[in-house]
């Protein structure tokens, strides 16, 4: 798939606030500080799509861009270590899970993880709390520039072996790299091929 324009569309504080279109959305949701708007721009072919910052949980609402006129990508608060307020962390949350469970266009999530650490907790989690909810997900493994391939490899199959706990069939899972536009064209064919059996 070619990405042959890519724009701002809307944001949203709460999930019955989002747009009122019938396009598939894919939501890209991690941690704070996991890369989620560099991959965001780096798939877009933007430098500026997505905002970007050092500082962990700038994203705070439901963010939708419309990509070839046709679905939506969805950039969605992150999920722990955010420096707010315990009132504003608990709205996002909520938004989090509204989103999730009551918007109908989504068709797919991408939960990111930073392939430098061991399976952490609040991941593990969520992706449990996605499956429980039957929420359609894969798994973007970003910043792999930062290891070496034996290390991503060892990485990888301590995560799969920790997911094999709950699923005998594992998520699809992709490796990304923003700095090195790696993981580009596995995610948009991935999309491409979902769309063209819905739209």
């Amino acid at each position: 798939m070619q990405i042959k324009s890519a724009k701002f569309y809307l944001s949203s504080q709460k999930e019955k606030d989002c747009p009122k279109t019938i396009m598939p959305e894919y939501a890209f949701i991690g941690r704070s500080n996991v890369g989620k708007s560099s991959l965001i721009n780096m798939i877009t072919n933007q430098n500026k799509l997505a905002k970007t910052s050092s500082t962990p949980g700038k994203t705070q609402l439901i963010n939708h861009f419309l990509i070839n006129n046709s679905w939506h990508i969805v950039d969605l608060p992150g999920y722990g270590y955010a420096k707010t307020s315990k009132s504003n962390k608990k709205h996002f949350q909520k938004s989090i899970t509204d989103y999730f469970k009551h918007r109908k266009q989504l068709v797919s999530a991408f939960i990111l993880i930073d392939v430098r650490h061991s399976p952490l907790k609040i991941d593990l989690d969520f992706i449990l709390w996605l499956a429980t909810n039957k929420i359609p997900f894969s798994i973007i493994f970003t910043k792999t520039d930062k290891l070496t391939k034996t290390e991503i490899d060892n990485k990888l199959l301590n995560y799969k072996k920790e997911l094999e706990k709950n699923w005998e069939i594992l998520p699809e899972i992709f490796l990304s790299s923003s700095k090195k536009h790696s993981g580009k064209e596995d995610i948009l064919n991935y999309i491409d091929k979902i769309n063209q059996s819905i739209i």
